[in-house]
């Protein structure tokens, strides 16, 4: 490779990484309103139900995409680890739905932000990735800002909190499966999670269901829209940039979860909130502005005649 390929690779590649951040960015704020609504639905509906509406809704709004790459769909790279995603996904959606119903938002939320710290790790002993010790101690003191912010409750060790922790371990392992089937099509990737929850949302959906009204069908149809919209996202950002760089903006979503709390449960930040907060934009903000010096410092090694 010449000098100037090898440029226009680091370039190229360090390029990505950002684009990869910032869909993660849009992918958590999409996650945080949908997340949101779907509290405020499982108040009347079970979370079967919503996952059965909002995957169905999905996937008519996603037919003409499946349709127009179906050959995609006919050829499945690694179908087993396919299946282990699908699994995967359904189980960390339900679980976040379910310990909603019993727990704030906040709580949720806080055991989800977990993740990061499970997929830095993971990333490093099955992907490979390098995980040099600024980030690790970026994520660690995001994480700690989480802590401040949200302050576990006394149900830290409840039933439903077990849940949550369940479905943050499965969301950390998603990421890293995700980040692993990168060749394979956005398309296949998000149609199949919905195939996923649709398929869960028909099976325990009758127990207890309620037929919905006009304007709450209207709902179910917003959920699945944002759905598709962070499904893509995230996808698509793990294509772009590595697992361990791209998941440590999930903690923005305690920025959200202040406005969305306030906006339709009418939580007022408490003082400790918004110094966890400040934390954590502050270690989003080092890992994404090292990520952008590392694009424009990084020296060229000049190859020796010959």
């Amino acid at each position: 490779m010449t000098l100037l390929a090898k440029i226009s690779a680091d370039t190229g590649n360090r390029s990505a990484t950002l684009a990869g951040i910032a869909l993660m960015l849009l992918a958590v704020w999409m996650f945080s309103f949908g997340d949101a609504l779907g509290k405020y639905i499982v108040a009347t509906y079970s979370v079967g139900q919503l996952l059965l509406l909002r995957a169905a809704f999905s996937l008519i709004l996603l037919s003409p995409a499946i349709w127009r790459q179906r050959a995609a769909l006919r050829v499945i790279q690694r179908p087993g680890l396919q299946v282990i995603r699908v699994v995967l996904s359904t189980i960390e959606v339900a679980a976040f739905f379910a310990a909603s119903v019993y727990l704030p938002l906040a709580d949720v939320i806080t055991y989800y932000l977990a993740a990061p710290i499970f997929v830095t790790a993971a990333s490093a002993i099955f992907l490979g990735e390098h995980v040099g010790w600024r980030r690790w101690s970026a994520i660690v003191v995001g994480f700690v800002g989480v802590m401040i912010a949200l302050r576990p409750t006394t149900q830290a060790v409840s039933w439903p909190a077990l849940i949550a922790l369940t479905g943050s371990a499965s969301f950390a392992a998603l990421m890293i499966i995700t980040r692993s089937l990168r060749g394979t099509p956005d398309i296949v990737l998000t149609s199949a999670q919905f195939c996923g929850t649709l398929v869960f949302g028909l099976v325990v959906a009758p127990f207890g269901w309620i037929t919905p009204d006009w304007s709450d069908l209207g709902l179910f149809a917003v959920a699945g829209c944002i759905s598709i919209g962070a499904g893509l996202c995230v996808n698509r950002s793990l294509k772009l940039a590595p697992a361990s760089v791209v998941t440590p903006y999930q903690y923005t979503m305690i920025i959200w979860a202040v406005i969305f709390g306030y906006a339709v449960f009418g939580d007022v930040p408490s003082l400790p909130m918004i110094v966890g907060a400040v934390i954590i934009i502050l270690a989003g903000l080092y890992i994404f502005l090292r990520e952008r010096n590392l694009a424009r410092n990084e020296p060229v090694v000049v190859p020796p005649p010959g």
